[in-house]
């Protein structure tokens, strides 16, 4: 059987650097030696691309510690043309060969690297890659464009209003005036940030002004939107091979115990007050309709290999939160935890989304 050459891409430059290294990590252990040949490629804090250990160890996220990428002095180089597919690193001994690469499995969180920026990059180089492209991950990683397509689509999202830093500057009082239309409680978010990095919840007048500055240390432009009362719940996607259909997963849920809401140190570090339920008690006509909106999101904004549809059930049904075009995929998070209740194993996820890619690749689409 021919060996595939995977580049693994993980860091970047993002406030996610660390929950990219966690996934790493992740996929480093599941990823089978025997069918791959793995180039660990960390990106660092400040972009520099350099030849990681492949070595799941190193990146294990705990509460004491967030792995990073250290610049350790190499630097990979990508093809000097889309006619080669050959990488090379350059370190104290001079430039090697690391020789051509079938894909790129770019597992990148947050700006520079979930947004269509790394998508862009390996477009012009030729080099296929696991994931959405340009379009979809920019869509996806900017929740107000999501939700303005989302919206056209005719599929359910909270209201919201988009408040630039101009805006907050200049006439603060059209925040205020959003926040009184939309009603109490409210969330505060930055429009392309992920991990719930700078999001507040907003329950009088007084506290819009610090989840404003919260908010907008993270981004030029905030979205204050409704407080939706209702259960959290999040459907994992994963495109099928050209001619096949999406696939949604079964539901997970989010059941939030003793914190104001599902924040980073929940999400990542495993700290109290939150539990992750999959499969979701949902009735069957339930799961078929979230799972139809699921993959209508994903088509909505034309995603490729995989997603996680992050939705509310309330009173008067269900509303999409929002997409993650490269979700958290640690062993915890619920995009692998909804495909292994599924009857996937995480090895065998990580063998799909290659596989998927590859045909799509192949495909020319």
């Amino acid at each position: 059987m021919h060996k595939l050459t995977v580049v693994l891409l993980f860091g970047g430059r993002s406030s996610e650097h660390s929950i990219s290294c966690a996934t790493a990590g992740g996929v480093l252990a599941a990823l089978d030696p025997e069918r791959y040949t793995i180039i660990p490629v960390g990106i660092t804090g400040d972009g520099a691309f350099v030849l990681e250990d492949n070595d799941p160890a190193k990146f294990v996220l705990t509460a004491q510690a967030l792995p990073v990428v250290a610049d350790n002095g190499t630097r990979v180089r990508w093809p000097q043309s889309a006619s080669s597919r050959e990488l090379t690193v350059v370190d104290a001994s001079g430039e090697r060969s690391l020789g051509s690469v079938d894909l790129i499995f770019p597992i990148l969180h947050g700006p520079f690297g979930e947004d269509g920026t790394i998508q862009g990059m390996l477009d012009l180089l030729g080099l296929p890659y696991v994931g959405s492209g340009v379009l979809a991950s920019a869509l996806g990683m900017d929740k107000h464009f999501a939700k303005s397509v989302f919206q056209q689509a005719a599929l359910p999202v909270a209201p919201w209003r988009t408040v630039t830093a101009d805006d907050w500057a200049q006439a603060p009082g059209m925040a205020y005036a959003a926040l009184e239309q939309l009603g109490l409680p409210a969330f505060v978010k930055p429009a392309r940030a992920g991990s719930s990095v700078g999001v507040s919840k907003v329950s009088t007048p007084a506290q819009l002004a610090e989840a404003m500055t919260v908010g907008l240390a993270e981004d030029t432009k905030v979205l204050i939107e409704s407080g939706l009362v209702g259960r959290e719940l999040e459907i994992a996607v994963l495109q099928g091979r050209p001619g096949e259909r999406t696939r949604a997963s079964v539901a997970g849920e989010v059941v939030v115990t003793g914190r104001d809401f599902y924040d980073f140190a929940a999400k990542y570090q495993g700290a109290p007050g939150v539990d992750l339920v999959c499969p979701a008690p949902l009735a069957a006509a339930e799961l078929a309709e979230v799972q139809r909106l699921a993959i209508a999101a994903f088509e909505a904004i034309g995603g490729a290999g995989l997603a996680r549809v992050d939705f509310f059930l309330t009173a008067a049904g269900w509303v999409i939160n929002e997409i993650n075009t490269m979700p958290g995929f640690t062993s915890i998070s619920m995009f692998p935890s909804c495909w292994l209740a599924s009857g996937y194993t995480y090895p065998e996820l990580i063998d799909e989304l290659i596989a998927v890619a590859l045909a799509h690749a192949h495909h020319g689409s």
